[in-house]
């Protein structure tokens, strides 16, 4: 089941100024990590003092080969995906695949908080929305 949303991604080249442009926006920095599998930094951006908010995530290349490189090339920064907190990632992969969603993963990679479990779909046109479905084994403070 799809519990909620846990963050909208936007993809960057400069996290140090997208994170300059959230702050001034009143956002805080809370927390931070790698998607290994994917070659990506991601960083967490939410409102100070609302604790388990809808987050922003930041995500920019690791490094040559990132999974963002293409993205970046095509079409430049800006909104990347919509990532739901879902309790079970391998039926809700399921589910959304016989509700026409295309898998971009096979199985489920770890993402970039300690933890996370991490999955791409792709909701096809007329949407174009690429999903991110997110599982923790505990929900993250924040």
């Amino acid at each position: 089941m799809i519990i909620g949303i846990d963050h909208v991604g936007l993809v960057t080249a400069d996290p140090a100024r997208a994170g300059a442009q959230l702050a001034a926006l009143g956002l805080a920095r809370t927390d931070h990590g790698t998607a290994a599998a994917y070659r990506v930094d991601c960083e967490f951006w939410g409102l100070p003092g609302l604790p388990l908010g809808t987050e922003i995530e930041l995500v920019s290349p690791a490094g040559p080969g990132s999974a963002v490189d293409g993205r970046l090339d095509q079409q430049g920064p800006g909104l990347y995906h919509l990532a739901l907190v879902v309790d079970d990632l391998g039926h809700e992969m399921g589910r959304l695949r016989d509700q026409g969603l295309l898998a971009l993963d096979a199985e489920p990679c770890r993402g970039a908080r300690p933890g996370m479990s991490v999955a791409f779909m792709y909701l096809p046109e007329p949407t174009e929305l690429l999903v991110e479905l997110v599982h923790y084994e505990r929900f993250p403070a924040r």
